[in-house]
């Protein structure tokens, strides 16, 4: 045995994702940004019609109306469904333009909001406990998951629910990567990978497979063009290339595909609070 944790790994395979500084010195901008437009779009989408398995895990824990807490908030796609079923919502991004968004949302739906500008765990305790703690497609940003994890356990006095894609969502740009750069880029970690960690936390998780209705995150294929280029550390001189690179992919200006951004294929997580305010001990005896 050598020692090596699941959250070593975790670290270790989100690592890999580094981008190598003589690509990178291309960039004309963050590789890492996401246009804010998609997350407000997704947000729009499912208040219309709430659908999935973390819908319907964090619905059935407020049976009972109670206070929810949305970790990495966005536009609110995590909580904003639930609105009719919240007291109230706790909302922490780092994004203020994301923030304020959410905050006419919830207002137009007559639910007080709280907004933390911030990282998750470090605004941790400006952050009351609440009933229910979501959590959707942020922990493939988190090398420090246990951490994380963790402070989202010891907020929630009924359950958390986490939601990522089944693998990390930029995989889906890798042939990009090989066409025009020629290199290899990493295929972990994987949900599978989170939830050994999880065990390794004690965590009394469950965990759901399902499939995102299809529908494209992108409004134009001008728009995937654009975070794509982004996302490859290309200037604009080299744009042409992409829009080859996504017609060999089978991708149009009809039907752009969702490349870099999201799956269909998703993985609801989710486990009940700890009852006594108590946290599992990170350095539990492992079975073996």
């Amino acid at each position: 045995m050598n020692g090596t944790t699941a959250g070593d790994s975790w670290r270790k395979s989100l690592a890999e994702w580094e981008i190598p500084p003589d690509i990178l010195a291309g960039a004309d901008s963050s590789p890492w940004v996401f246009p804010r437009e998609v997350f407000v779009r997704r947000a729009e989408g499912v208040v219309q019609a709430p659908y999935g398995r973390s819908y319907a895990r964090a619905r059935e824990a407020l049976d009972e109306p109670g206070a929810l807490l949305d970790v990495g908030a966005g536009a609110g796609a995590a909580s904003l469904p639930l609105a009719e079923r919240a007291t109230g919502i706790t909302a922490v991004d780092t994004d203020e333009p994301l923030l304020d968004q959410l905050a006419r949302s919830a207002a137009a739906a007559g639910t007080p909001l709280t907004r933390v500008t911030g990282r998750w765990p470090d605004v941790a305790d400006q952050v009351d406990p609440v009933d229910v703690v979501l959590c959707h497609h942020v922990l493939y940003n988190v090398p420090d998951v246990e951490a994380f994890v963790l402070e989202l356990h010891r907020h929630a006095r009924r359950r958390v629910v986490v939601e990522i894609t089944d693998r990390h969502p930029l995989v889906r740009l890798n042939p990009l990567w090989q066409r025009i750069h020629g290199i290899e880029r990493p295929d972990g970690p994987s949900a599978r990978d989170l939830l050994a960690v999880l065990d390794e936390l004690g965590l009394a998780v469950r965990a759901e497979r399902w499939r995102r209705p299809p529908g494209a995150e992108y409004r134009t294929f001008a728009e995937l063009v654009e975070t794509s280029r982004r996302r490859l550390c290309l200037p604009a001189s080299r744009t042409d290339e992409v829009v080859a690179a996504l017609h060999e992919l089978g991708g149009s200006e009809e039907s752009p595909p969702d490349l870099g951004s999201s799956s269909q294929d998703l993985v609801t997580i989710w486990w009940p609070a700890d009852r006594t305010g108590r946290a599992p001990a990170p350095d539990r005896p492992r079975g073996g």
